[in-house]
């Protein structure tokens, strides 16, 4: 079988998910067309690098991601550092020849985003990107019940992601929270999940007015490599959150659908609510990730039941039957991840464009683009492209 060589830049909570992942895939794929191996990673912080060899098999650990883009070992690069360095290590690993896959939102601007985008291109080189919600079974029967026109005309759309991790003003300030290292905040790290899917189930957005707010202005500062789960403790000294933990958007689709976002890091009572709702003239359906083995449909046809069905996650979804038989059995968030890199996995072992790849990080910069337009304007913005890619 072929070997597809792994180098992973970032060691952190993504980047370990994503090495337990390729380790994962030999024993959950037997139809797959290559093995993954993992090389070479990278972090700047040292228990982890020897975490990586020790516990997780990495031939090889270094302090200087560099020498993970140029070592002969590897076939794709994985990158999950902060989102500020997402650039300046892509263009590397193309420069090299290398595949990229790169955890969302490909750089911190939308700028960046497109300088990514370009030397992917010009390389010619295989990209991925880390919108791993596409992947959930039930998500994908929602799209097959879309396309199929059960819903009948979608009519309108509601996209949001709560999450709670930063709802503690004792929360460190972890990267995440500042504009150097993350660029923007929720409309980068949240709402980019939020407005894939979106563009995944219905198309492009054509229109957006929003608004966005810092709800904790201030935060404790961290201890080296915490995340942004990490706590800190009463008179620990402080630094300012610089940028956004709140972001709400209306927008009008290309298709004429009209539709709602919201993104939080602050609010108190959703967990993880990474959540949409879509309607249409002959039904509905409602998907929630903290009840990511179920989703809920209404089919107005069916005249003895107006309310909504819950559907349970089974093997008689693609890749279920993978992680667990039957139905109603639950696969969980790094199950996502393993079918996100097996897809991706297969894509370089047959030559072939993976999906979602640079193309759709451009498509939503050119969303946030818009919508960091109408903070400052007050007022509805078109979504233009940022940059056009062939490759």
């Amino acid at each position: 079988m072929r070997r597809i060589g792994i180098g992973l830049v970032g060691f952190g909570w993504m980047g370990q998910a994503h090495s337990r992942s390729y380790r994962r895939l030999p024993m959950l794929f037997p139809d797959r067309a290559a093995d993954p191996e993992l090389v070479i990673c990278s972090d700047t912080v040292a228990e982890r690098r020897e975490e990586a060899v020790s516990a997780f098999g990495y031939g090889d650990a270094t302090a200087d991601w560099r020498e993970v883009c140029e070592h002969p070992g590897v076939d794709a690069v994985v990158v999950t550092a902060p989102n500020m360095l997402h650039v300046e290590i892509v263009e590397a690993a193309c420069a090299a020849g290398k595949h990229v896959f790169c955890e969302k939102p490909v750089g911190g601007t939308p700028d960046q985003t497109a300088r990514a985008a370009a030397a992917a291109a010009a390389a010619g080189v295989i990209t991925g990107v880390g919108y791993n919600y596409r992947f959930a079974p039930l998500v994908r029967y929602a799209a097959q019940l879309i396309t199929e026109g059960r819903l009948g005309e979608i009519t309108n759309y509601r996209g949001r992601f709560f999450s709670m991790y930063g709802s503690d003003p004792l929360g460190v300030l972890s990267w995440r929270f500042e504009q150097e290292q993350a660029g923007y905040g929720v409309s980068t790290d949240l709402l980019s999940h939020s407005v894939d899917l979106a563009h995944m189930l219905l198309g492009p957005a054509a229109t957006v007015v929003g608004t966005r707010a810092t709800v904790i202005p201030e935060r404790p500062l961290p201890v080296p490599g915490a995340s942004h789960y990490g706590r800190g403790a009463p008179g620990d000294p402080t630094a300012p959150v610089t940028n956004e933990d709140y972001v709400g958007a209306l927008v009008v689709f290309e298709n004429g659908v009209h539709g709602a976002f919201e993104s939080s890091r602050t609010l108190v009572g959703p967990e993880s609510q990474m959540a949409f709702d879509v309607y249409g003239t002959k039904g509905a359906l409602s998907w929630n990730l903290e009840r990511m083995n179920e989703l809920q449909v209404y089919l107005a046809a069916d005249d003895a039941n107006t309310g909504y069905t819950t559907v349970f996650g089974g093997d008689r979804f693609p890749y279920h039957g993978n992680f667990v038989p039957g139905s109603a059995n639950g696969i969980g968030f790094e199950d996502l991840i393993a079918i996100e890199d097996y897809e991706f996995l297969q894509a370089l072992a047959r030559g072939e464009p993976f999906r979602p790849g640079f193309e759709d990080a451009l498509a939503y910069v050119a969303f946030q683009a818009a919508l960091i337009r109408s903070w400052e304007s007050g007022a509805w913005e078109s979504v233009v492209p940022i940059l056009e890619v062939t490759a």
